[in-house]
This record gives C-alpha cells, structure tokens and sequence, in this order.
C-alpha cells in the first residue's frame, strides 16, 4: 500500500513539474527568441528551468519516500547511467576535435535518460 501511494504521489508531482517545464519552454521559445538581446531575453530563456527545479525536488522527494532497498537500486541504477553518459560524452568529446559535428548540451539529458532507463531495464532482466 505504501509503495503505490508513493508512487502517484511521485507520478502526480512530476507530471505537474513537467506541464510547468512544457508551458514555460513554449513561452520561452515563442516570447524569448523574438526579443532583443539583454537581460530580460535571457531570463525568459531561462524560465523553464523553473520546471526543472521542480522535477529535481519531485525526485529527490521521491527518494527520501522510498524504502532502503528501493532508495539504494534507484541509487545505483542513476549512478552506472551517469557513468555511461559520462563516457558517452566524454568519447564525443575526442570526436569532436576528429571533425565530428558540435552537438548540444541538450542531448546530454536525453542519454542520461536513456541511460537510466536501460540500466534500470537491464538489471530488472538480469534478476528474473
């Protein structure tokens, strides 16, 4: 009973978290761009971090609510990601100075998620 009301409390917060990231990066993309360079365009630029905060709170909320052992996978499971996404990066980074096309720091999130994902699958396979 405590782990699924942890868990909508977790999904509820982080899909409130996320709309605020998707309306304010609409806004920002449509607002912001548009605007002179200056202080007021970088900080509507930057709004949607404003979301983002919010989801670093939902998740770390969400781990002091877990159990130990539930607290210690997800723990390590982030942990082996960020180390993939760290090489990942890190290996472009070389292929980079090879020639290779600048890519941006946006799609260091998306591997970090991915990363996470594929650990998190991986392990839960390997423990059937």
């Amino acid at each position: 009973m405590h782990e699924k009301r942890v868990a909508r409390a977790y999904f509820a917060e982080l899909m409130l978290a996320l709309a605020v990231y998707t309306i304010l990066l609409l806004a920002a993309i449509r607002y912001g761009r548009a605007m002179p360079d200056g202080w007021l365009r970088t900080l509507v630029l930057v709004t949607p971090m404003i979301g983002f905060g919010m989801m670093i709170r939902t998740v770390a909320r969400h781990i002091a609510r877990v159990d130990e052992y539930q607290r210690i996978r997800l723990l390590e499971n982030v942990a082996v990601a960020a180390a993939i996404t760290l090489a990942a990066t890190f290996t472009y980074g070389f292929l980079e100075t090879a020639g290779f096309p600048k890519v941006s720091m946006f799609w260091v999130w998306m591997g970090m998620g991915a990363s996470t994902a594929a650990v998190t699958l991986v392990r839960k396979v390997a423990e059937r």
